[in-house]
Order: C-alpha cells, then sequence, then structure tokens
C-alpha cells in the first residue's frame, strides 16, 4: 500500500471514531497527534498491512500454510476461553510440560500470538507460567504497576493491528508494590526518587478513585488501576478503538492472586 492510501486509510478509521456515538469527539490537539503517529506509523509499513489486510473481504477462514501456530487463529471469545483454561490448568498442578524442540522451526518464521498481555514486572507474576502456555502464544508487555506508557500502548497496537491478536487482558496482581507507592504518594505526599515518582504519579487517579479506607483499601485500588486501564484502552486511539468496537479484539482485566495462583477477571 502507498502512502497516500495508508493516509486515507487511516482517516477513515478515525472518521469512524469520531462519529461513533458511544465516545465524543478527541480533543482537537490529540487527534491531530494520532492522525500525524498513525500515518507515521503505517509510513514505516508497521500497521499498513495489519488494516489493509482486516479490511479485505471473503478473506480464507483457513490458516496460510506459513502460519507458525494455526491452533492460534481464534476469535475473541475463544482467546479469552483459552487463556483461563491455561490458568486453571496452572492452578490445579497440572500445567502441560513444555519443549522448544516442538515449536522451534515454526517460530524461527514468524510469530501468531493468541493473546496480548500487559502486566506488572513482578518477578512472582510471569504470564507464561499463570496461563500455562509456550513460546508463541503470549505478546507480554511488562512494567511495574501493569499502567500504560506510550510505549507499551503502541507494542499493543502492533499486537493487534500487525499480529492479529484478538485478545488482550491488562493482568493486575496481588501485593502489588508499585500500586503501594503510589497510594504513599498520594495519602503521605511522599516524593520518590529517580523515575520512580512518575510511577506513582501515573497511578495515582486510581487511588484518588478509591475512597475506602479499610484494609481492602490497596486491594480496591490495584482493581480499579486495571480497570481503568482497561477503559483507557477501549478508547485511547483509532487504531484499538476501530477493532474493539467491531468486535474484533476483546480487552479485559484480571487479577492475580499471589496465594493460589488464580486470576480472576475483573474487567
Amino acid at each position: 500500500m502507498c502512502y497516500r492510501c495508508a493516509q486515507a486509510d487511516i482517516s477513515a478509521i478515525q472518521n469512524e471514531h469520531v462519529s461513533n456515538g458511544h465516545h465524543g469527539p478527541a480533543e482537537p490537539d490529540k487527534r491531530l497527534f494520532l492522525k500525524q503517529a498513525a500515518v507515521t506509523a503505517l509510513s514505516l509499513g508497521f500497521v499498513t498491512a495489519g488494516i489493509a489486510a482486516d479490511k479485505e473481504k471473503n478473506s480464507t477462514k483457513s490458516p496460510l500454510p506459513s502460519t507458525p501456530k494455526p491452533e492460534n487463529i481464534l476469535t475473541p471469545d475463544q482467546a479469552l476461553e483459552r487463556l483461563m483454561a491455561g490458568n486453571e490448568r496452572f492452578v490445579s498442578g497440572k500445567s502441560e510440560p513444555l519443549d522448544f524442540h516442538d515449536v522451534e522451526t515454526a517460530l524461527a518464521k514468524g510469530q501468531n500470538p493468541y493473546a496480548t498481555i500487559l502486566g506488572c514486572s513482578d518477578s512472582r507474576v510471569s504470564p507464561e507460567h499463570c496461563f500455562d502456555e509456550a513460546l508463541g502464544d503470549l505478546f507480554v508487555a511488562r512494567v511495574a504497576g501493569n499502567y500504560l506508557t506510550h510505549d507499551n500502548l503502541a507494542t499493543l497496537e502492533y499486537s493487534v493491528a500487525v499480529l492479529k491478536t484478538p485478545l488482550i487482558m491488562v493482568l493486575g496482581h496481588e501485593s502489588c508494590g508499585a500500586v503501594k507507592a503510589a497510594i504513599d504518594a498520594v495519602d503521605h505526599y511522599q516524593d520518590f526518587p529517580g523515575h520512580i515518582q512518575l510511577l506513582a504519579s501515573a497511578i495515582a487517579p486510581a487511588v484518588r478513585a478509591v475512597t475506602d479506607t479499610s484494609s481492602n483499601r490497596l486491594v480496591n485500588v490495584i482493581k480499579t488501576n486495571v480497570i481503568m486501564t482497561v477503559e483507557k484502552l477501549r478508547t485511547k486511539t483509532p487504531i484499538l478503538d476501530y477493532y474493539h468496537d467491531h468486535k474484533k479484539i476483546r480487552i479485559v482485566g484480571g487479577f492475580y492472586h499471589l496465594k493460589t495462583g488464580k486470576v480472576e477477571l475483573i474487567a
């Protein structure tokens, strides 16, 4: 696709985004920024193939011979069902053994993960383990506090528009230190050294949204942070908005219980 065609394609998606009755029009400066950013990405070849191919009608539903993992071609609902079934295996101690040599040749040619995880960097929470999945199944972006940054937003857009991942899960977890830091920053006006304060400030809106002062406050703020991030992803950019509104992806939130390994759907 040429650059001019790419501009027309992203403009069509933006017009649909603005005219959608469920979402008010974006602020003019943000709309201009998003349009320019999207067109730039298209010109570099990242999103062009994804959105253009998605608009092709009458494409075959059977996987192409070059698809690395044909079993990963799923609908959004099927992807969520598979993800949660993997967590059930993990919780019950029935995780399936992994053998890299089963997939090494296929994955050397490319990837088609069936789910994208925006998770926390906490060493106790590994998406591949807690969902009992192998190499090539999950596309994972991690940051302390699993909040939305420009970098991981671009990562999620890439997973959807280019890799055709049908599911995004924002995964928070019990006893999150990053959220605890945000609570301390809001409650006690604590200022953390270096760039840590940026992390606390990003999660602060979730802290302020929870008026509960009970012993469950940390859990409630962690869950609120996940829910707010899910809502942002559903309306953040024309790319994700387009795929979500057309039911080509699901965006959900999960809460990982450290004591049991169980992932609870919360959004």
